[in-house]
């Protein structure tokens, strides 16, 4: 009959045996093993060094591609754009590269006639019966000129389009708009946290540069890029409109004006514009628009046309 004993015997021979099979184990595969193990750990550590120094070169290139660029600027741009009344309009997805923007537009001598910061709250779906109303009541008392308004329903287009009236020359024979009439339409829109502005704007513009970014990826993300369309279609009126945006994918300004036959010739586009070479672009296309009545499609994204506008001689 097997005991108790028996069963601790048979167990203990068990462990025994693999202990002594791990030791003898471990000593026969111990100096092989361990050799190329530690050659591969140092070859991983070589890798590693390596890959660090690729991306501290690549981090200095594109420092030194960017002061290359701002050096640049200073001999190419300034008095491209003097004398060119200029309006920039910065969408919230844009936010971060509209003061590069504007710093080139006004060493190319441009006259700025004014920077609108376009809000959230202008572009959310939620706003658009107000902003409808808004539309219709932001010209009282002085009534700005509200005839030929979109009529659709959508709050963004029809807001979009007072502002474009009172913000850029209108057509020939159109009356002109009043000092008074830009800043009841602004101050409404402003008060109600649509919009902010810079400074004071006394003039119209007869170009305008609109600053933009990634599409929207919320839950009213289809909506919210179907509003953006349309704020850059209201604003095409004047003949120079440029669209600095940030990339050229996922449905995004840039990639929508590109793919749309009709603002594809009207509208420029630059989708590196985060970057000093992109804002740099972003104003010659801008003169390519006022002297050739022309756009182009530049940047770096495979829809893009080429890195640089041709310019006029």
């Amino acid at each position: 009959m097997i005991n108790f004993r028996y069963h601790v015997v048979s167990l203990t021979a068990v462990f025994l045996a693999l202990a002594i099979g791990l030791v003898v184990g471990t000593a026969a595969l111990n100096g092989p093993v361990a050799d190329s193990l530690r050659e591969t750990v140092n070859e991983l550590r070589k890798d590693n060094q390596q890959m660090r120094q690729a991306v501290q070169n690549m981090q200095r290139e594109l420092e030194l591609e960017e002061e290359f660029a701002a050096e640049m600027a200073q001999v190419m741009l300034p008095g491209t754009l003097s004398g060119k009344r200029v309006l920039v309009l910065s969408l919230p997805t844009g936010r971060d590269h509209t003061e590069g923007v504007l710093n080139m537009l006004q060493l190319a001598g441009a006259d700025v006639t004014g920077r609108i910061d376009l809000q959230d709250k202008f572009i959310n779906p939620e706003n658009n019966n107000d902003l409808l109303e808004l539309a219709v009541t932001a010209a009282r008392p002085t009534d700005a000129p509200t005839a030929g308004l979109p009529g659709n329903g959508h709050g963004v287009e029809t807001s979009s389009a007072l502002l474009a009236t009172v913000l850029l020359d209108q057509p020939a024979g159109a009356e002109p708009v009043t000092e008074a009439d830009r800043r009841a339409v602004l101050a409404a829109y402003g008060n109600a946290n649509y919009l902010t502005t810079s400074d004071r704007i006394t003039a119209p513009a007869e170009a305008v540069v609109v600053i933009s970014g990634q599409p929207y990826v919320d839950k009213d993300s289809a909506k919210k890029d179907e509003s953006v369309v349309k704020i850059a279609e209201q604003f095409d009126r004047t003949g120079g409109i440029v669209v600095a945006g940030n990339g050229s994918a996922g449905g995004n300004l840039v990639a929508f004006v590109r793919g749309d036959a009709v603002l594809a010739q009207t509208v420029s586009t630059i989708d590196n514009a985060n970057t000093v070479q992109g804002q740099l672009v972003t104003t010659l296309a801008l003169v390519q628009q006022l002297a050739e009545r022309k756009a182009g499609h530049f940047g770096v994204g495979d829809s893009a046309a080429s890195l640089v506008p041709r310019l006029p001689q």
